[in-house]
């Protein structure tokens, strides 16, 4: 197996590991008496409806996905809206779950299946705001380089459906809520911001737009200054996948090949240049005084980084850029290959997965300089024949790297 190969095997037993058809079974108790309505959102989403009714058999209800990535279902309804900005579709099927969870009574069951993405996919303007105060607000906080915990603070607060809404409206019903979490620590009420679990006390969305220089629209700057809605009733919570297992799963491939793996955090967040770097330095330690650990070695991580664009972007997201900013780091380190993906099948703007890298490929450094400035990964790694394409995984716990040493 060549290092690229490799390289591959490892984002597929991670993304494997993360697959809710794996992991919903074996969290589910039996199917409860009454009347069992299934609500939710994300891009795991269709494969955790897929999974329910695998375990319980048809299942009424009603689930959000990104454009293309729906699954069949038996009675379960699939509605595509848009990611990564909402768009009116987005609007009309957290309308719907609204109402649906308003019909549910005592003794009544809202199963909520919940994974990242479901932010955009899922959005019902607050009070005074419009679909297009959502809108620009998402764009804001996009390009501001928040970390995605901060980002969905916020978004709690400019929604009727989110920071427990969906909860609040199907009470007094239960409520049990799967999660695959793509959010850094793994917090359940940051989870597409929460649409069943209310905000953490001590959330201060004011202050999070003043520290990142938030430009947002009138209406949702005066909604964050204005009363949130309290605690609601949660109920059983229950986070089936993340990125820590994700990250165990690769490592078991390192091991059954004879290299060591080393899990470096499942929630690591920052620039995604200045990761790529870090990860560079460490790569270097490696290849010259064989620590943390000798060669051959594999350096694991994961979590979500962040890309702040100044003026006009290119093509590509967090994962490729990450990776073109430990190419240029690691020039010159021999024996080295990485791979940088986001575990859904897709890095930001465009449909590739990620990307992929060796020391045995030769770049042109001032090139690789000028896309890194531009936010232009895809672009460099198109031509160098390394992106990663994959389709959507239906799986989502983030941002997958690998860095291979071989000494």
């Amino acid at each position: 197996m060549t290092d690229p190969e490799f390289l591959h095997a490892l984002f597929d037993a991670a993304v494997a590991a993360a697959d809710p058809a794996r992991a919903l079974p074996r969290a589910l108790p039996e199917r409860p008496p009454g009347r069992v309505v299934a609500l939710g959102a994300g891009k795991a989403s269709a494969r955790m409806a897929q999974a329910l009714e695998a375990a319980w058999g048809p299942v009424e209800g009603l689930v959000a996905v990104p454009h293309g990535a729906a699954l069949p279902t038996e009675r379960i309804e699939l509605v595509e809206t848009a990611h990564p900005v909402p768009d009116a579709a987005s609007e009309r099927a957290a309308r719907r779950m609204l109402e649906i969870a308003a019909e549910l009574g005592e003794g009544d069951t809202l199963v909520a299946l919940v994974s990242g993405g479901g932010s955009a996919l899922l959005a019902a303007p607050a009070e005074g705001l419009s679909l297009a105060d959502k809108q620009a607000a998402t764009k804001a906080l996009l390009r501001s380089g928040a970390p995605i915990s901060e980002m969905n603070a916020v978004r709690q607060c400019l929604s009727a459906v989110k920071g427990g809404g969906l909860a609040r409206a199907a009470a007094p019903a239960r409520v049990w809520t799967y999660v695959v979490s793509d959010v850094p620590g793994d917090d359940p009420a940051l989870v597409a911001s929460g649409p069943t679990i209310a905000p953490r006390a001590g959330a201060d969305p004011e202050a999070i737009v003043r520290r990142w220089g938030i430009d947002l629209p009138d209406a949702a700057r005066r909604r964050l200054s204005a009363p949130q809605a309290g605690e609601g009733p949660a109920g059983e919570v229950h986070v089936i996948a993340s990125a820590q297992i994700a990250l165990e799963a690769a490592a078991e491939v390192c091991r059954e090949a004879g290299v060591t793996p080393l899990i470096l955090g499942d929630a690591i967040e920052g620039e995604a240049r200045e990761v790529g770097r870090v990860m560079a330095g460490i790569a270097r330690q490696v290849a010259r005084h064989g620590q943390p650990a000798a060669a051959p070695v594999c350096l694991l991580s994961g979590g979500e980084t962040t890309v702040t664009v100044r003026g006009q972007a290119g093509r590509g997201g967090r994962c490729s850029e990450f990776l073109l900013a430990f190419a240029i780091a690691a020039e010159g380190v021999r024996g080295a290959s990485a791979i940088a993906c986001d575990t859904d099948g897709r890095d930001g703007s465009e449909e590739n997965a990620g990307a992929i890298w060796s020391a045995a490929d030769p770049f042109d450094r001032a090139e690789a300089l000028a896309r890194l400035d531009a936010h232009d990964a895809w672009t460099f790694f198109d031509a160098t024949g390394g992106l990663v394409e994959t389709g959507p995984t239906h799986t989502n716990v983030n941002d997958f790297r690998a860095v291979l040493l071989r000494g």
